[in-house]
C-alpha cells in the first residue's frame, strides 16, 4: 500500500469538531491510529465505535418495522373492520414516504449535522410507533405509518455516510457487513417475529416491542452521537421537491398497485397514468438536477454515477434486491395460502435463513478487505440463484423443510452478495459525495424492492387466473401462480450472476476524484 493510502485511511478514519460549529473541521488522524513512523493501527476510537453501534441498532429497528405488517395485515383488515384495498395501503404508504423522503437526504446530510439528524430521525420513528400502538382506527394507523416511514428514510442514508466518513478504507467491508445484517436480517426476521407476537399478544404490541427499543436509541444518541462530517448554508430547491415526490412516489405507487386486482378497488388512477406523471415527473427532476449540481445546488447530486465502479454496483444491487423483496414476499404467501400454515409457522420458515445472513455477513465483510469482489460475489449469486431455481419447483405436496432450506441458500447468498456491492459502490464515490452516493443507493432499494414485490405478486396472480380459468382449484391455482412468479426470478438471478462479473473494487483515490476515470 502506497504512502498516499494510508495518509488518506487516517484521514477518513477521523473525527470532525463536534455539535455547535455551523461547519465541522475536516477530520483529523486519531492518536490511536499513528505513531511518529506513520500509522500502526486501522482501530476506531470508541466513540467512534458507540456512534456506528447505536446506528446500527437503530438502522436495524427501522428496517425490521418495515416487513413486520406482512403477516399482520389480515389480522388488521379483520380487527378494524376495512377491506384488501384499504388495508393494502399500511404498506403502500410506508413505501411511498420512504420513496419521497429519501431522494432528500442527500440535501439534509450536508446541511444538518449528525447528531440533530439523529435525533430527528429516530423521533419521528419513535413518535409513530407510539401513535400506532395507540391509533383507535384504522386513519391514525395511517398516519403512524407514513410518520414511521419519515424517519426510517433519514436513518439508513445517515449510517452509510458516517460509516464512509470513519472507517477506513481497508476496513469498510467488515463494517459494510454489519450493515448487511440491517438490509438483510431485519426484513427476513420481520415476519416471524409478527407471527409470533400476532399469535400471543395482538397487533399492538408489535409496536409496543419495538418502542422501547427505539426511545432507548433516542436517549442515548443524546449523548453518544456527535458531528462526523461536514456541513453547509447552502439553501435547497424548493422546486425539485414536489418533481422528487411525483416521480418517485409515483413510480413505487405504481409499482405497488399493478397486483391490486379491480375487485380491491385498484389504484386510485390507472396504472398508466400513475407511471406517465411519475416517469414525466421524474425526467424533470432529473433534469433538474444535472443543471443544479453544476453549482453544487442539487438536491440529489447525479455525479455519482460516473464513477463505473458504482453505476454497475448500483444495477446489480437492483437486482438482488428485486429477487430479496420478491421472494420474502410469496415464501409467507405461500406457506398460508397453499399449505395452509399459521403465522407464527409460516414466520419460523425465513428464521433460519435470517439467523445465518447475521452471522455470515459480518465475516463476509472482513472477507471482502482481503480478497476481489468476485470470490464473494460468484458464489453468492450462484447460492441466489440456487434457492430461486428450487422455489421454482413449489407445488401443493412441497414439504415445509423444503422452503426452509431453499430460503437458506437464498439468504446466505445475498449475504455474500450485498456487502461487497454496497462497499464497491460507496467506495468509488468522493468523499464530498458520500451523502448523496448513500442516497442514491438507498433509493435505487426502495424502488427495487417495490419493484420485485409488484412483479412477483403481477406474475403470480396472472398465473393463478390462467390455473383458475383452466379448472384448477383454488390451492392450485394459487400454488400454479407462485410457481410460475419463482421462474421469473430464477431467470432474474441468472442475469444477476452476469452483472456481478463486472464489479470491480475500487482503488484507494484522492479525494474528490472519481475512480475508474
Amino acid at each position: 500500500m502506497t504512502t498516499d493510502s494510508r495518509t488518506t485511511d487516517v484521514r477518513e478514519s477521523g473525527m470532525a469538531q463536534p455539535v455547535g460549529h455551523v461547519e465541522a473541521a475536516a477530520p483529523v488522524a486519531d492518536p490511536a491510529t499513528t505513531s511518529a513512523s506513520g500509522p500502526v493501527s486501522d482501530k476506531l476510537p470508541r466513540a467512534q465505535r458507540n456512534v456506528i453501534a447505536l446506528m446500527l441498532v437503530a438502522a436495524f429497528v427501522v428496517i425490521l418495522n418495515e416487513t413486520v405488517m406482512s403477516v399482520a395485515l389480515p389480522v388488521l383488515q379483520k380487527d378494524l373492520g376495512i377491506g384488501p384495498s384499504v388495508g393494502q395501503w399500511l404498506t403502500t404508504a410506508f413505501m411511498l414516504t420512504m420513496a419521497v423522503v429519501i431522494p432528500i437526504t442527500g440535501y439534509l446530510i450536508q446541511r444538518i449535522q449528525t447528531k440533530p439528524l439523529f435525533l430527528i430521525s429516530m423521533s419521528l420513528f419513535s413518535a409513530g410507533t407510539l401513535l400506532a400502538m395507540l391509533s383507535p382506527g384504522f386513519g391514525v394507523l395511517l398516519l403512524a405509518r407514513v410518520i414511521q416511514a419519515s424517519g426510517t428514510a433519514i436513518m439508513m442514508p445517515l449510517l452509510m455516510t458516517t460509516v464512509l466518513t470513519l472507517v477506513p478504507a481497508r476496513r469498510r467491508g467488515q463494517m459494510m457487513g454489519n450493515i448487511s445484517i440491517v438490509i438483510s436480517v431485519a426484513p427476513a426476521l420481520g415476519p416471524t417475529l409478527s407471527g409470533f407476537v400476532l399469535d400471543h399478544f395482538g397487533w399492538r404490541a408489535i409496536f409496543g416491542i419495538v418502542l422501547p427499543v427505539a426511545l432507548l436509541a433516542l436517549v442515548l444518541g443524546a449523548f453518544w452521537v456527535v458531528s462526523v462530517s461536514k456541513t453547509n448554508s447552502a439553501k435547497i430547491d424548493l422546486i425539485s421537491i414536489p418533481f422528487a415526490a411525483l416521480g418517485f412516489g409515483g413510480l413505487v405507487y405504481g409499482l405497488a398497485s399493478i397486483g391490486q386486482s379491480a375487485e380491491d378497488g385498484g389504484p386510485i388512477l390507472p396504472i398508466w397514468a400513475l407511471f406517465t406523471i411519475g416517469g414525466a415527473a421524474l425526467l424533470v427532476f432529473l433534469g433538474r438536477q444535472l443543471f443544479l449540481q453544476r453549482r453544487d445546488r442539487a438536491l440529489l447530486d447525479l455525479r455519482v454515477f460516473r464513477s463505473p465502479v458504482f453505476s454497475v454496483a448500483m444495477g446489480a444491487m437492483l437486482l438482488a434486491t428485486l429477487v430479496m423483496f420478491g421472494s420474502f414476499i410469496l415464501i409467507p404467501y405461500f406457506a398460508q395460502s397453499v399449505l395452509g400454515l399459521e403465522p407464527l409457522v409460516t414466520g419460523l420458515i425465513t428464521l433460519p435463513g435470517g439467523l445465518l445472513m447475521g452471522f455470515a455477513s459480518p465475516i463476509i465483510g472482513r472477507l471482502y478487505d482481503r480478497y476481489r469482489p468476485q470470490v464473494l460475489l460468484i458464489p453468492g449469486t450462484l447460492l441466489i440463484s440456487a434457492g430461486m431455481w428450487m422455489l421454482s419447483a413449489v407445488s401443493q405436496n412441497t414439504e415445509v423443510w423444503y422452503l426452509v432450506v431453499a430460503n437458506i441458500l437464498m439468504s446466505v447468498g445475498l449475504a455474500s452478495t450485498f456487502t461487497p456491492i454496497m462497499t464497491a459502490g460507496l467506495g468509488a464515490v468522493p468523499r464530498n459525495l458520500y451523502s448523496h452516493g448513500s442516497a442514491v443507493l438507498n433509493t435505487f432499494q426502495q424502488v427495487s424492492a417495490a419493484a420485485g414485490t409488484a412483479l412477483f405478486v403481477t406474475v403470480m396472480s396472472v398465473g393463478a387466473a390462467t390455473a383458475a380459468a383452466g379448472g384448477a382449484a383454488a390451492p392450485a391455482a394459487v400454488a400454479f401462480g407462485v410457481h410460475s412468479a419463482f421462474l421469473v426470478g430464477a431467470i432474474l438471478s441468472v442475469v444477476l450472476i452476469v452483472a456481478i462479473l463486472f464489479v470491480r473494487k475500487p482503488a484507494d483515490a484522492p479525494e474528490g476524484a472519481f475512480v475508474g476515470h
